[in-house]
Order: structure tokens, then sequence, then C-alpha cells
């Protein structure tokens, strides 16, 4: 029998339950920590660009090609589209509960290679990005000038540059959207002057293309001769345009030749105005009342939102030290303190649970020994079975821990039960502590095996409902049926041998002690309460 074994050698089963409780903490200390279980469907992202294309034209040539590939990817459960006036395509896809992202993303990717070829060459050229999102967002970071005397485009392209790069390195961060355009060459073109020189805006699109390229220019030097060293250098062109200046002296014509004079020039600057700017106008953000460049981070898959809301805000304060003068930044959402104020509040619920079952305990066996034994026994029923949440993937949110707040009150009865049997043949038969171990054990081995099957019988079912609502509960049911195994466990093996160890026959010839008599008290009266009762259920039936 299981339970002799321990018995014979009580420091094996105390060895057994301290490396239980250790386990428990290394894996609490690695594990993720949530409000709820990961119920969020996977979710796929195509995003692409086609500038200068209404809404409608960007449906048409760009979504619509993607979306018939797409479409019908395995696990795919929904696909939603977005096209915008301002050139911008979005594609949604969602999957099934518990379909793996990676492999949903590269089915994506694969698909929307095969669509490529049907899509304007301004489309692959900015390229299709294909990414799996996470649908929740964690925070929110908002950088603007208190003093106003930073404009939105600096805004934009310090938070691009300086911010999003530096958070994108914290861990736990999976990805970041950002509000923010970066700095853009614009052009305004004059209708008037166009007209007025015979300039189309394919004209103007044709001579950016041709005067802005960085080419390799080659190297330059002595021909190689006999005797003599090679001697070559690299040659370095300003091929790429970088400022205003060099924009507007873009020719973009040559007027044909009359009479004695040569054909005029026409340069960029007499028919466009030539600015640095932002990227896009289509949308203005502002943080209480003023302008602001705003950052959605994303957390990373089974990372622990805790350690990654502290990662972010520490990093910001690092950021925070080589800032400009006049610039700030704020979190105006963030979903880290509702999981904070989640988890405070069931730690605080198991602690009174904990309390609570020692009182009753303590009450009804009124014996500190005897007390003490079951109380040892919750923690490394509690701390084992987080051993158990990493090879199943569940993660410590406020579902798993109710189901500990439950679990409390069941695995001590295991415990108790073995107390009580054995205390009873110590009191009744004069046995020795090991004796009535013993005897104990070979009476109410089978019922405590018996009891765990059944109450695992009973939450084991759970953890199979499909959809959403299966996988809502399945960590609670789950957390709890491992920990009556192993709080059936922990009664074949630490409890025999506590009790051998801590248990000690009653002394009936001792004086009674102030809190002997208070408990003679509480027996006379809670006889008296259960013989009503009894009496009361006998008439009644």
């Amino acid at each position: 029998m299981l339970a002799n074994t321990f018995i014979k050698r009580p420091i094996t089963a105390i060895v057994v339950s301290i490396v239980l409780v250790l386990t428990g903490i290394v894996c609490i200390l690695s594990l993720p920590i949530d409000q709820y279980p990961d119920i969020t469907p996977p979710v796929v992202q195509v995003n692409g660009q086609f500038i200068g294309a209404d809404a409608q034209t960007v449906e048409q040539t760009v979504a619509t090609p993607i979306e018939e590939q797409v479409n019908g990817t395995p696990g795919m459960e929904y696909m939603q589209s977005n096209s915008s006036n301002n050139g911008s395509m979005q594609i949604t896809v969602t999957y099934s509960v518990g379909t793996d992202i990676d492999i949903a993303t590269l089915d994506v990717q694969n698909r929307v290679s095969i669509a490529t070829p049907l899509v304007p060459s301004a489309v692959t050229r900015l390229g299709l990005t294909v990414r799996a999102v996470n649908p929740s967002m964690l925070m929110m970071v908002a950088i603007y000038s208190p003093k106003r005397s930073h404009d939105i485009t600096f805004l934009d392209n310090y938070t691009n540059v300086f911010i999003q790069d530096a958070l994108l390195r914290v861990p736990g961060v999976g990805a970041i959207n950002s509000f923010a355009d970066n700095f853009s060459m614009r052009i305004w073109m004059n209708p008037d002057k166009m007209a007025a020189q015979g300039i189309t805006s394919q004209d103007v699109i044709n001579a950016l293309n041709s005067q802005n390229v960085q080419v390799a220019a080659g190297s330059a030097g002595v021909p190689p001769q006999s005797n003599q060293q090679v001697f070559e250098l690299g040659i370095l062109v300003n091929g790429r345009l970088n400022t205003p200046s060099q924009f507007e002296n873009i020719i973009v014509k040559t007027l044909p030749s009359t009479g004695d004079s040569t054909g005029q020039l026409v340069y960029l600057k007499d028919v466009a105005r030539v600015e640095l700017g932002k990227f896009s106008f289509s949308s203005n953000s502002f943080v209480d009342g003023k302008r602001a460049s705003y950052l959605r981070i994303y957390q990373a898959p089974g990372s622990n939102a805790l350690k990654t809301a502290q990662g972010i805000y520490d990093q910001l304060k690092q950021l925070k030290q080589f800032f400009p003068s006049d610039l700030d930044y704020t979190v105006p959402f963030e979903s880290v303190t509702v999981v904070k104020v989640s988890m405070t509040d069931v730690v605080v619920t198991l602690i009174m649970t904990l309390l609570l079952v020692a009182i009753v305990v303590y009450l009804f066996l009124q014996n500190f020994r005897s007390t003490l034994i079951p109380i040892l026994a919750i923690p490394v029923s509690i701390f084992g079975t987080f051993c158990f949440f990493i090879p199943l993937g569940f993660t410590i949110n406020t579902l798993t821990m109710f189901g500990f707040v439950l679990a409390i009150g069941i695995v001590v009865d295991d415990a108790i039960i073995v107390v009580e049997a054995v205390q009873h043949y110590m009191d009744e038969e004069g046995m020795s502590p090991k004796e009535a171990t013993y005897t104990a054990m070979k009476d109410i081995s089978a019922p405590v095996v018996a009891i765990a099957l059944i109450l695992a019988a009973v939450f084991v079912p759970v953890g199979f409902i499909p959809g959403i609502v299966g996988r809502l509960y399945q960590q609670f049911a789950i957390t709890i049926a491992i920990s009556v195994i192993i709080s059936a466990f922990i009664a074949l093996s630490l409890t025999p041998a506590l009790c051998t160890l801590l248990l000690k026959p009653s002394n009936p010839n001792k004086k009674k002690s102030w809190s002997s008599k208070l408990f003679d008290r509480f027996n006379r009266w809670f006889d008296r309460i259960t013989e009503h009762y009894v009496n009361g259920v006998g008439k009644s039936i």
C-alpha cells in the first residue's frame, strides 16, 4: 500500500512535498498573468497601400483579388475587408479558437503571394504586409508637447524614430500600431500653372521616378599597367534627394526651341509647391486638447501582461531622460490595472478562505497538532497544481485563482479524514500514533482515492465543452480536478507521515485548560443542535 511506504519513511514524504512546493513556486514566477484565459480567436491582418486611389478603386483592384485567394484557408471563421479613400486596405482574417496562429499566418502569406501579380505594381512596390495581431490592446502611449512648442510633424517623426523602436525591444511586446506619420516630401501641384505649361501629373511622376533614384556609380582609377599597383576609388553620388530645394530643381519638362532661343527648362518649383510635412492629413489625434502622436501596443501571445507593462513604463522613463525640451508622454489607456485589481481581489479571497478553513478545522478537531496537519497539506496541493500549468498551457488568471478558492475547501477534507481516523484509533483503542496510522490507512485509503476520482469526474468533463465557453471554463475545471488528485496523493503520503510525527495520545488525567473548557461547552451545544436536527429529520420522514 502506498501509505505504508511513506509511514515507514516519513522523511521521503516530506521531501516529495517540499519538491512539489518549490517546483510550483518556480512555475508561478514564470507563468504569464492575465485577467482571463486566452479565449480570443487568432487574427491575421493583410495591409496594403495604393497611394492616390479612392476606396472603390482600392476595393476593386487590391482587396478583391486578395480576398478571393485568402478565402477558405484552413480554420478560418470569417474575413473582414476595409478600403479607405486614403488608399489604404486592410483585410482581417479571424480563425477559430485553438488554431495555430503561426501556421495560419503562413497560409495567408502564401495565398497573398498568389494574388500579388494581380494587384497594381504601385501596391506591390510599397509592399503587402501579412502579420498575426493580438486584438486585445495592452496600452496606448501618447507623445505630446505640453507648451505646444513642437508641431505634430516633429512629434510624429520623433515617436517613430526614437520611441517606437525602443518599445518594440521590450520583452513581451508583440506589435505596435503607430498613429504617427513619418516625414514626407509633399508636392502640391498648381493645376493652372501645369495647364499653362502643358504638363500633366504623370509628367511630374515620371520626372520624380527618373531623377530621384539611388544608383551604383561604380569606381574610377588608373588602368592596370605592368609593374604598377592598381589604384581605384569608389564614386559616391547623391542619387536620392533629401531637401525641398533639391526637389524644387527637378526638371519636369523642356519646352521646344523657338527661333534663336534654345528650349526653356520647366522646374518642379515652377508648377508646384514643395514642403517637408506629414505623410497623411486624414486623421488628427489629441490628448488633453493638445496634438499628440499615439502608439497602440499589443501584448505578445503567452507573455506576462504585468511584466510587459512594467517593462514599457521603465523604458519610457529611461527614454524621457533624453527627450527634447517641452516633450512628454502620457498613457491614456491601459488594461493592466484591471488585471492587478482582479488578481488582488482573488488573492485576498484566497487568504481569507485559508484562514476560515484553519479556524473551522481547529474548532472541530480542537487540537493544535491535529489542525496543523491539514493546514500543511493545503499549500502542497495548491502549489503542486501550478506544476501542470506550463505543460497544459494555462495562465494565472481570475478563473484559475477562483478554482483554487474552491479547491481549498475540497483538498482539506482528505487530510481531515486521515487525521480524524488516526485520532479515533488513538483515543478509542489506545494505540500509538504509528499503529493508529497503519490501521486508519487500511480503512480509508480506498475511500480517499474514490472521493478524488469522483470529484475529478465531476470537473474534468467541463474542460471538453467546445467553443469559447469551453475554453473559458476549461482552466477553472481542470485546476480543481488536478488539485483534488494531488490532495489525494498528499493524503496517502504526507498526511500519514505527519500523523506519526506530530500526533500524540490524549491524556485524560491532564488538567483541563481554559480552551478545553471552552471546547467542552461548544461540544455540548453542538451535540444539542445535532440531536434536534436528527429528531426533526426523523419526524419529517
